[in-house]
């Protein structure tokens, strides 16, 4: 990357870290709803969690999360002001799920609701940024 180009992009980075943030955990999501839908033993124990032991309405559910986070992280590094609405529906999501898992595996609740917060935090931190360098 030329100088040039790197002084024109000027996304902050907290912008930046929300679309990492949400591409990593949605690959993770990804690959978690296979490990759902495959009905793999290495899912924990969550028959009395809020989906029961259907398994495949887990996957559904982390494969929803995984899409919302690709989307949004696409649409943040893509300077859209949609990204943003998405990523708080994202954020928002997350942190639901995460008190739903909290009792189950705690330090994955407390890890996905932490991430989260910083993501809500992340976009509203940097809600006056707008990208100028796409057009009007």
């Amino acid at each position: 990357m030329t100088t040039e180009a790197y002084e024109q992009l000027n996304r902050p980075g907290w912008l930046t870290f929300a679309a990492v943030v949400m591409f990593a955990v949605g690959s993770l999501r990804f690959i978690s709803a296979l490990y759902y839908f495959a009905n793999s033993t290495r899912v924990a124990n969550v028959t009395a969690g809020a989906f029961g032991d259907h398994l495949v309405l887990w996957g559904l559910w982390d494969l929803g999360i995984a899409l919302l986070a690709f989307w949004a992280g696409y649409s943040l590094l893509s300077g859209n002001t949609f990204g943003r609405v998405v990523g708080y529906i994202w954020a928002i999501s997350v942190i639901v799920e995460s008190f739903l898992i909290l009792q189950y595996a705690p330090w994955f609740g407390f890890g996905t609701l932490l991430l989260a917060t910083l993501v809500i935090y992340a976009l509203s931190a940097t809600s006056g940024w707008r990208d100028t360098t796409t057009g009007p």
